[in-house]
């Protein structure tokens, strides 16, 4: 088997695994989106939901970081 063969046949395996992930990832993305929707039905607010995820994501440190600046910021156009 030349070097070219092996090489397209490991480019053909890594090419498949990402396809299977990503049908995979795009499953997932349509169950969380079935859960917003659930969610939306019993009356909860699903952006303010997806706001709560991103900041429990995000470290403490980072979370407070932003939320000093979000207060600045709305503090400084009479929002606050």
């Amino acid at each position: 088997m030349s070097d070219g063969n092996v090489a397209a046949d490991q480019l053909r395996l890594f090419i498949e695994r990402i396809e299977r992930l990503e049908e995979e990832k795009k499953g997932m993305q349509d169950d969380i989106k079935d859960v917003y929707l659930e969610a939306k039905s019993q009356g909860y607010d699903p952006k303010t939901m997806r706001t709560i995820v991103r900041l429990r994501k995000m470290e403490k440190n980072a979370r407070d970081e932003a939320e000093a600046l979000l207060d600045t910021y709305k503090a400084a156009l009479g929002l606050g």
